[in-house]
């Protein structure tokens, strides 16, 4: 009896087995007949990568436009509503892709690869993103259109990589590896300048890897990753495409080097502008840079603080240098006589500008000019004390100020009105740079004219340095045969800045700078300067040469410089209406050369010079060897300066450490060193990379108020 109530039970149990299964079958062909139609595909692939979306939306997605097309979207939204592969947020009114709808594409996306591999094709992953069938054609097309082959000689190198490619039996191919093995046979055949127009510039995966590993030490975050990574390709593009070769195996070799090279032949290092010439005071980039506010009759805005944070923010991506900005002070002035008012909102416009995004991690300045000889001096300690406001609340600033006096005279006597803020301001982490009126100057030491140009808007290229000391070396300590091999050295720098110059050009008329192209004075009468910059001057004649200052060093040095400025002036007629001319700045060349030289010549080389780390850059004046010498020693250095001064019509920096003195003493190295033409004192400061807060000391091996050890020098 218990046996045939059993067996009754499992009489009526199957039917309903069988019902399930019946029910899942079913329920997977309907599945299947929604991935039937290439509409619907489209439909979850939208609403995977673009949803959640409204009904209007999708359907303009989808591609279903028109209102006779409506019927159609409506019905094919349908099926993927009842079959539970789409759902509708009713109190949203939107529609989402479900976890069933993913599945479901995610299977139509591997039944489409499979059928492409059991076809036996080969197929190409593009960078479009698409996968396209291999076509032969397509290296044909770009070895001719690319990389300027003849047509003839494109269908013999094609048919071996072809070739090449039948034996790898891959079954996807992508548009990188054709690529590699295109630039593979062009090197076997020696093509090696098909090759280079060929090449895919980019970084390797594991740098890549790397540069996110490390994301932690990266001080802007996010922006220092993606311009580190952007910049690295356009200097591979620099040197392999952009320079002649002869220039870039001097750049690699160490004999010259390219500052910023991933953004050399893109932007200007430095710009001089007057801003009261922004159409009047307002500041409009016309078609560009939509997303940016404009605004108008500035002269009649109290909103100077906005005005002054945006063009900042505009013209600090412009430069890979420096911006420096005149006419800015009067704007403030013409708005408030009140020393208060004038130092808050100086320091408050100064703050917004802070953050302003750039190129460069650290780069560009942005310096603006003060004429401290036509402005009353408790004016111009407002503008100071505005100034200490911003730097005391900034670890690294980005600002800075060129305090201008009309000579040596004048400076003497209005800098005594000055000094003390000037002191709290260095010594505080500010950059403040001193300079007569014989020619503005940027903060790294540039000059704005070279042989008497006035314009108002200046746009200069410098970034290219020789490196002295190994020419010395090379010369055999012929003092004649080295200021021969200078001479040759200087036509192919120019050569190479001139090519620079006609690049970044070209990519100004395209409207790539638009807040300089849109600028009134630069329009009609600005001009450019190319300006070769000399590095390691007294280690040359002083170390490897063997005249020592007291031994003719300085007639010798000097005559070093005047061969080089008289070759440039020679080269001028090649060029144009750029205003020629050669520097002595700091430009962050002096570290790469002399770790070159010492890998090239043995550490014994550098140790020679006493230099074991880097080459000198500009002058460089110790504050406390100025106020401890004798009146006539310090004279004598001052009056060094002044001669070399006097020789390169680019530019000479002048740096005077302070880091040792005492507040006296600093005001005493100040006022010795106020008669030179340019001066720039510097305290040495230590920043911590954890809590952002800056020290006085350069030597510290902890933080003083974490303890960690993660520091950063600077000066």
């Amino acid at each position: 009896m218990e046996q045939v109530s059993h067996d009754k039970y499992l009489v009526q149990a199957e039917p309903t087995r069988n019902g399930v299964l019946e029910s899942a079958s079913k329920r997977v062909r309907m599945i299947f007949s929604v991935m039937a139609s290439p509409n619907r595909i489209d439909i979850l692939r939208i609403l995977n990568s673009k949803g959640p979306l409204t009904y209007s939306e999708l359907k303009s997605l989808a591609g279903f436009k028109s209102k006779k097309e409506s019927g159609k979207f409506a019905y094919h939204l349908r099926k993927l509503l009842r079959q539970s592969l789409v759902a509708l947020n009713k109190a949203e009114r939107r529609y989402t892709i479900t976890n069933l709808g993913k599945l479901v594409l995610s299977l139509a996306r591997q039944i489409e690869e499979r059928s492409i591999i059991e076809s036996g094709k080969m197929y190409v992953r593009t960078t479009k993103p698409s996968i396209e069938e291999f076509n032969s054609n397509k290296i044909i097309h770009s070895l001719v259109r690319e990389a300027n082959m003849p047509l003839e000689q494109a269908h013999k190198i094609t048919e071996e990589v072809e070739n090449k490619i039948y034996k790898f039996q891959a079954v996807y191919l992508t548009s990188p590896l054709i690529r590699e093995t295109v630039n593979s046979v062009l090197i076997e055949h020696g093509y090696e300048e098909y090759r280079n127009k060929l090449a895919r510039l980019g970084l390797p995966s594991c740098d890549i890897v790397e540069k996110l590993a490390s994301a932690s030490s990266f001080r802007n975050g996010l922006d220092t990753i993606m311009s580190s990574a952007s910049q690295s390709i356009f200097s591979e593009y620099l040197l392999t495409n952009v320079l002649p070769k002869d220039i870039a195996d001097m750049h690699l070799a160490g004999e010259l080097n390219i500052s910023h090279s991933g953004t050399w032949g893109l932007v200007p290092d430095t710009i001089f502008l007057d801003v009261t010439d922004f159409a009047n005071g307002s500041l409009d980039p016309r078609g560009k840079l939509l997303n940016v506010t404009r605004m108008h009759e500035i002269g009649k805005s109290g909103d100077f603080e906005i005005y002054l944070s945006l063009l900042i923010s505009l013209l600090s991506k412009e430069a890979s240098i420096e911006v420096v900005l005149e006419g800015i002070i009067p704007m403030i002035l013409e708005r408030t006589n009140s020393p208060d008012e004038i130092s808050s909102r100086f320091a408050k416009a100064l703050m917004l500008s802070s953050t302003a995004p750039s190129i460069h991690s650290e780069l560009p300045v942005t310096t603006i000019t003060i004429k401290a000889n036509e402005i009353k001096a408790d004016l111009v300690n407002a503008l100071l004390v505005g100034y200490l406001q911003y730097v005391s609340s900034t670890p690294i600033p980005r600002i800075g100020i060129s305090l201008i006096y009309g000579d040596s005279e004048t400076q003497s006597s209005y800098l005594k009105y000055h000094i003390d803020n000037v002191v709290k301001v260095i010594r505080n982490g500010g950059m403040i740079s001193l300079s007569h009126d014989d020619g503005l100057r940027a903060n790294s030491g540039i000059r704005k004219s070279i042989g008497g140009s006035t314009s108002d808007a200046v746009v200069a290229y410098q970034s290219l340095s020789i490196n002295l000391p190994r020419l010395a070396y090379q010369s055999n300590k012929d003092e004649t045969y080295f200021r021969a091999r200078l001479a040759m050295m200087i036509k192919p720098a120019l050569a190479a800045l001139e090519i620079r110059k006609n690049s970044v050009s070209e990519l100004i008329e395209k409207g790539t700078l638009p807040v300089l192209i849109n600028h009134s004075s630069f329009i009609q009468s600005g001009t450019t300067s190319i300006i070769v910059n000399l590095v390691g001057a007294k280690e040359s004649v002083n170390d490897i040469l063997e005249y020592h200052p007291k031994n003719d060093g300085n007639d010798i040095l000097q005559k070093v410089l005047k061969t080089s400025v008289d070759v440039a002036l020679d080269q001028k007629k090649y060029y144009g209406d750029s205003m020629i001319g050669v520097s002595m700045i700091a430009d962050g060349s002096a570290h790469r050369f002399a770790a070159l030289d010492s890998d090239k010549y043995g550490r014994a080389y550098l140790l020679s010079n006493q230099q074991p780390s880097e080459y000198s850059q500009g002058l460089f004046l110790s504050g406390e060897q100025l106020t401890q010498s004798s009146g006539n020693n310090s004279q004598s250095l001052i009056e060094e300066c002044l001669l070399i001064e006097k020789i390169l019509t680019g530019g000479l920096s002048v740096t005077l450490d302070v880091t040792q003195l005492d507040s006296e003493r600093f005001k005493q190295a100040l006022t010795l060193a106020s008669s030179l033409p340019f001066l720039r004192p510097t305290v040495k400061h230590t920043i911590c990379g954890s809590c952002g807060r800056r020290s006085g000391s350069g030597s510290l091996e902890r933080c003083e108020y974490c303890k960690s050890p993660h520091l950063l020098a600077t000066s």
